[in-house]
């Protein structure tokens, strides 16, 4: 296989991540749809029904603390979903081997599945976004986005991370139920019990230290804290770890591409 590390090809590589992003926005129905039918059921019945009920979490209503993370929920599934599948596709049918032998380095062909999947997790993200501050600014108030920055910063290091372990998926799968084996019973129970529809102060010592062993804790809070200010864990050490476990899924991804695995039988 060629590939070897060398200097990147700009254009190969901004070929490459073009054909990956046009291939789920070409097909809006499967990429934007669900999602938009899912989080309008999620805000209708947790966040207004349910939400009701429960009042207010942190002193905000019910169904703006949620809205975090529902937007984390949406963009980690689909940025892991875009890259296992097009990783698993390409190889399913074979044509994963007209990348292996185009003079793209090992680090421009991953940049490009990781970003164009990041990418598709970022606009999927922003959409339930959108759904949630159309249904809560018509019951309650605007959503405020009090520290933008760090909301940007995690949503880039949450979605270029579960990209990563996309390709990591993808290369792993021996069929496609093993993707939604990965997708459906790893990733959303991890998400769920990540503190989208509870506060961490509501559980006992033990299952919040529990819990803490969860990464998407982390992640949720470090986007609840870029929406509404408030976070249960220190944003600033929640982003450095993350951003670590990117870099390092990033470089695992590399070098399984280097040495062939999952690639070549």
């Amino acid at each position: 296989m060629s590939g070897d590390a060398g200097a990147v090809d700009l254009t190969g590589f901004l070929t490459l991540t073009k054909r990956e992003v046009l291939r789920f926005l070409r097909r809006p129905s499967n990429t934007f749809a669900p999602p938009f039918i899912t989080n309008v059921l999620y805000f209708s019945v947790f966040g207004v029904i349910l939400g009701e009920r429960v009042g207010t979490i942190t002193g905000v209503p019910y169904i703006l603390f949620i809205l975090p993370g529902l937007v984390v929920l949406g963009a980690v599934s689909n940025s892991f979903e875009n890259a296992s599948f097009s990783i698993f596709h390409g190889r399913w049918n074979e044509y994963i081997h007209e990348v292996l032998t185009s003079p793209l380095s090992y680090a421009g062909m991953v940049g490009a599945y990781v970003l164009s999947a990041a990418t598709r997790g970022l606009l999927v993200g922003g959409l339930i976004a959108a759904i949630g501050w159309a249904i809560v600014s018509a019951l309650f108030r605007p959503v405020p986005v009090e520290e933008p920055a760090y909301l940007l910063a995690f949503m880039l290091v949450i979605t270029l991370l579960f990209a990563s372990l996309g390709v990591i998926g993808g290369l792993a799968a021996s069929d496609f139920d093993d993707l939604t084996v990965m997708n459906q019973f790893i990733l959303r129970p991890l998400v769920f019990f990540g503190a989208v529809f509870y506060s961490l102060e509501d559980l006992t010592p033990l299952l919040r230290d529990v819990s803490l062993l969860n990464p998407m804790v982390y992640m949720v809070n470090g986007v609840r804290y870029g929406f509404l200010g408030v976070a249960e864990v220190d944003p600033r050490l929640s982003l450095l770890v993350l951003a670590g476990m990117t870099v390092a899924a990033a470089g695992i991804d590399v070098l399984l591409f280097k040495r062939g695995y999952g690639l070549t039988d």
